[in-house]
């Protein structure tokens, strides 16, 4: 038996910049700080410390200087003396966490995904069939059909009838409506685990992948906690975890909402969360409950889950807490919506919501 052998181990050759390499890094810290630059800054200069990235000849100044000039960062209005990440930054980092979650995509066209279905769709495939009435005209294959007639007429008597008509094939392409709702309750910092950040990097992946390959498609992201409301892309980076409670409820509502105005025949919502219901809005008060799982505030979330169903909106959620009793909850919740849940960790959570969203694009939801 030869047994394990062991070769020196070489490091691929790094052949960027020292402006690069920074800007790598200081792109990932801006998303820990939810995009404060001071803090972010603070970070790079202990890194630098210890692993040396800059050198005599650049430093951390000259990086500073850099990221105004080439336009990464801009003079904060609000705050005299301060700077702000520009739009060119809040693309980068969603551009980051796309290849860090997804991996490197290819661009696919115009947008669109596949079904099981064909018909009068827009994406053509190899497949070929007779001509029917009603066919679209640009739909046929005038090779094929030339080749028809040649073959059943000859060259001396040469004519193209509807029975030597072939048209290619098409498959139908689904445009899905999705949102994406994210716990910011304050559970999702507590006992030393950061949850926020993985879930605001799935956020940004999950929506650069949507305009970048699937521009039909519509992507709305709504944050819950005592209330729900809804974000825009670019406010990703800068989400924060709040002293809240986990009112669900809210956040399914103002899904629902949303999805009533979106025109795709497919809906479907993502949920991302760690914790329980514990809260509920009555007229202008909250009716709060951390304890245990709160029949009346439990209750309330289930009913509107069966709601969600007849609708037609499946509810996805991915719960990346492990407690028996909470994903005890989330089957209730799931069985209710006829929807799916996903028990996972933080890191398996930008690869289980891709997959989700990909299976999702090749059916029909309803």
């Amino acid at each position: 038996m030869i047994g394990f052998q062991f070769s020196e181990f070489i490091a691929d050759k790094d052949d960027r910049s020292v402006f690069e390499k920074l800007l790598d890094i200081f792109n990932q810290i801006l998303v820990y700080t939810s995009g404060d630059i001071p803090e972010a800054l603070n970070w790079l200069i202990e890194l630098d410390k210890e692993h040396k990235i800059t050198t005599d000849e650049y430093g951390i100044g000259d990086f500073i200087e850099d990221l105004k000039k080439n336009g990464y960062i801009k003079e904060d209005e609000q705050s005299s003396g301060g700077f702000a990440i520009t739009a060119k930054t809040e693309q980068i980092i969603r551009k980051s966490a796309l290849e860090e979650i997804f991996g490197k995509l290819k661009k696919a066209g115009k947008g669109g995904h596949k079904t099981f279905f064909t018909g009068q769709g827009d994406q053509s495939t190899a497949d070929r069939r007779p001509f029917e009435f009603g066919d679209s005209l640009d739909k046929i294959a005038m090779t094929e059909s030339l080749r028809n007639a040649q073959i059943e007429h000859g060259i001396n008597d040469f004519r193209l009838t509807e029975k030597d008509l072939e048209v290619q094939e098409t498959e139908y392409k689904t445009r899905t409506s999705t949102v994406l709702m994210i716990d910011i309750s304050h559970s999702m910092i507590l006992y030393g685990e950061d949850r926020i950040t993985p879930a605001k990097k799935v956020a940004m992946a999950l929506s650069e992948l949507i305009t970048t390959r699937y521009p039909k498609d519509t992507l709305d992201i709504i944050v819950f906690g005592n209330d729900s409301w809804q974000i825009q892309i670019k406010d990703l980076p800068y989400l924060k975890v709040g002293p809240y409670h986990t009112n669900t409820v809210a956040g399914l509502e103002l899904a629902m909402d949303l999805l009533r105005r979106r025109k795709n025949p497919n809906k479907q919502i993502f949920m991302i969360t760690d914790g329980k219901p514990t809260c509920l809005k009555e007229g202008g008060r909250y009716y709060k409950n951390s304890f245990g799982l709160d029949r009346k505030i439990i209750n309330r979330t289930l009913n509107l889950a069966a709601r969600c169903k007849r609708a037609g909106v499946k509810v996805t959620t991915f719960m990346i807490a492990q407690d028996p009793y909470l994903q005890k909850f989330v089957r209730e919740f799931t069985e209710a919506n006829n929807g799916k849940a996903f028990y996972t960790s933080l890191k398996g959570l930008g690869g289980y919501i891709f997959e989700d969203f990909e299976r999702n694009r090749r059916k029909r939801m309803r």
